[in-house]
């Protein structure tokens, strides 16, 4: 039997495809909705529309702080390593006396 440790799955994938799957089941209730709701086709169309134009502004925003939470990640562990490569300079050193 193999004991040890153990690191759980990449949980960031998981959320991603659970609120991509979120937004299609609400996407596809939402024109359904409005297909069977008794309205103009012009209308229909309009609220449509407009429906889609929100939808993609919120996944505009979205993919934006996800940029920002991305560039904001690399830059706090390229100071990390920095840091790590100082503390570590002096050990090397002297290593290779």
């Amino acid at each position: 039997m193999r004991t040890g440790n153990y690191e759980a799955s990449d949980r960031g994938s998981a959320a991603g495809t659970a609120v991509t799957f979120l937004l299609i089941g609400l996407g596809a209730g939402t024109l359904l909705g409005m297909l069977l709701a008794p309205k103009a086709g012009k209308q229909m169309r309009k609220d449509l529309r407009r429906k889609l134009d929100s939808a993609r502004e919120t996944v505009d925003e979205w993919t934006d702080d996800a940029k920002e939470f991305a560039e904001e990640a690399m830059e706090r562990g390229a100071e990390i390593a920095d840091q790590v490569k100082e503390r570590v300079a002096p050990l090397t050193k002297a290593m290779r006396r």
